[in-house]
């Protein structure tokens, strides 16, 4: 499991490596990939390794990012990214775990209108040092446009465009997040009940386990 984990984000590196440069200080989709690796506890010789397949450095498989686009039980909208060095294999395969459970893959676009494009970034409660509403307030000025309180955590949502400002407004506040980078976001939800719900998230786990997924979105509510 922890070796299928690396895989995924060593080619998610690699990807963002040949898309925009191997410097995470210029790339900085670069950089929300390798502090994701680094909180999956990935050793920094494979981080270095996949930025040197992305920029030519190391053997190149031509990796690819693909979204595929379909509906689970009960109609829940769902949108799945993998990265793949053969797109038809990954296909195949993401229709027939689809399938499996009762749903369909849908053509581009068919599921992604439902979703907006945000970035999410999530921090813990105990690193905010001020009161929570003077901190939402100020992050306003940073890119943050809305806020909600978890259990543990505050997740500030942004445009995808401020996601870096707001990094860099949590960096100047000594706030290391628990998770940042951009995400679908539903704009309108589905429910799955009963026998659906089991086999809805019986299709989730399958996706999950596939070595090429690095990403499930629905919008199960």
């Amino acid at each position: 499991r922890r070796s299928a984990i690396f895989t995924k984000l060593g080619r998610l590196i690699t990807v963002t490596a040949r898309e925009g440069g191997g410097d995470p200080g210029m790339n900085f989709k670069l950089r929300l990939a390798i502090d994701k690796a680094k909180a999956a506890n990935m050793p920094n010789d494979n981080i270095d390794r996949a930025i040197k397949t992305g920029t030519g450095e190391g053997k190149d498989t031509r990796v690819k990012e693909a979204v595929y686009e379909g509906f689970g039980p009960s109609q829940v909208a769902i949108i799945v990214t993998a990265l793949t060095d053969n797109p038809n294999r990954t296909s195949t395969e993401i229709r027939q775990i689809f399938q499996r459970y009762g749903g369909s893959m849908g053509t581009p676009n068919s599921v992604g209108w439902m979703f907006a494009s945000k970035g999410i970034t999530s921090i813990p409660k105990m690193s905010v040092a001020q009161d929570t509403e003077s901190f939402i307030v100020e992050g306003i000025d940073f890119g943050v446009e809305d806020s909600a309180e978890e259990e543990e955590d505050i997740v500030l949502t942004s445009s995808v465009d401020d996601l870096k400002m707001v990094q860099d407004w949590l960096t100047r506040k000594n706030i290391v997040p628990s998770s940042t980078g951009p995400e679908r976001v539903p704009t309108r939800t589905a429910v799955a009940n009963g026998a659906d719900q089991e086999q809805l998230h019986s299709l989730f786990e399958e996706l999950d386990d596939h070595p090429d997924v690095t990403a499930i979105t629905s919008n199960e509510s």
